[in-house]
């Protein structure tokens, strides 16, 4: 057996569950091409993961997940914008 060394119960636990549910919604959102819902629950999913970096020290989560946040972000403004490309 593994041990886990994860924290379980804590703000990160709940936070990380909430926004692996976001994320995966949003993926959902993206195969039926449900636009632009399917940005906004990957960028709540994102930004969640990112503070689980924060809250764990995690540079990788950190890093990631801001560059994501960053492109959904950039999505959903050319959205409401109109920019087109």
């Amino acid at each position: 057996m593994v041990d886990k060394v994860t924290p379980k119960g804590d703000l990160s636990w709940y936070v990380k569950w909430v926004a692996s549910y976001l994320a995966l919604t949003g993926m959902l959102l993206t195969a039926v091409d449900i636009y632009p819902y399917n940005l906004i629950f990957h960028l709540f999913g994102v930004m969640g993961w990112g503070l689980v970096g924060f809250l764990w020290h995690d540079r990788a989560l950190i890093f990631i997940n801001s560059i994501a946040t960053f492109i959904f972000a950039v999505g959903i403004l050319k959205y409401f914008m109109g920019v087109t490309l």
